[in-house]
């Protein structure tokens, strides 16, 4: 029998002979059903219809996205370091030409994952790579498929190579969690940050929300305390969800400068 994978969001349910009747991430208000109702596909079908193109962003990592767009839309990231590659998100669509592509560049030593909208179909990349998936504990309860290879870490942060480092910033979901890669942007750090920090359309600013999708804003609190978290964090890019979405320079000023900006539309003192 086949996983299911749900349409809207990409995530994916065990293999049982009819699709689950709905699917608890998109019925969050971080999320949504949309208007058509809720559909289903599975791995055959989603290869069949669907391929991943690659992008070399900097020097050790590379971007991977579904064509034509699938679920959120979001991008994965293939980080290369002396210890291992690193897959940071992920997406449904794993093919045959993604695997032998990830296996020429070394396989995988992790995967680590920003929060529950981007687990999609992490069980069988982790099967197919033979490595672990770390998932902040805060966030185990959207796991719709339970896996050995998952490792719920806890606490604010996580080493999981030399240099690389996942900090839980929480916001848009409790675990929420960046990576601080320190030898990116040539040496001068870089986080990939998928929707915890969203890379607004203005390529300098990033925002923060509750949902995305339906526009919710998070606390002034909560933004102050997630850009206080990066002080002591180097970094000068910063990696968001979605293609062409990156802050190339300036990233922890991008950061602070957002944050004191939204903080104060929040707090009614706009000009």
């Amino acid at each position: 029998m086949p996983i299911h994978i749900c349409s809207t969001c990409g995530t994916s349910y065990p293999d049982t002979d009819a699709p689950p009747s709905r699917c608890p991430i998109c019925q969050d208000e971080r999320q949504y059903v949309p208007r058509t109702g809720q559909s289903w596909t599975t791995p055959e079908k989603l290869a069949g219809g669907h391929v991943n193109a690659w992008r070399r962003l900097e020097g050790d990592l590379f971007e991977i996205h579904t064509h034509p767009q699938f679920g959120i839309g979001q991008r994965a990231l293939l980080l290369r370091t002396q210890g291992g590659n690193i897959l940071w998100d992920c997406i449904a669509l794993l093919d045959e030409a993604t695997e032998a592509l990830v296996r020429a560049l070394g396989g995988l030593r992790a995967i680590a994952i920003s929060h529950p909208h981007y687990y999609t179909c992490m069980q069988d990349w982790a099967r197919a790579f033979g490595c672990p998936v770390h998932l902040h504990e805060a966030d185990a309860q959207w796991v719709m498929r339970a896996d050995p290879a998952i490792r719920h870490w806890h606490g604010e942060t996580l080493q999981i190579a030399e240099g690389v480092t996942l900090l839980r910033l929480g916001g848009h979901f409790p675990g929420g969690t960046v990576l601080h890669w320190a030898e990116g942007a040539e040496g001068r750090g870089a986080i990939l940050s998928g929707d915890i920090l969203q890379v607004a359309a203005d390529l300098s600013r990033v925002s923060f929300l509750w949902s995305y999708p339906n526009m919710m804003p998070l606390a002034a609190a909560t933004v102050r305390r997630i850009a206080g978290t990066l002080v002591p964090w180097r970094f000068e890019r910063i990696y968001g969800a979605f293609p062409g979405r990156q802050v190339m320079a300036a990233g922890s000023r991008a950061v602070e400068r957002s944050a004191a900006r939204y903080v104060e539309l929040l707090e009614g003192r706009q000009a």
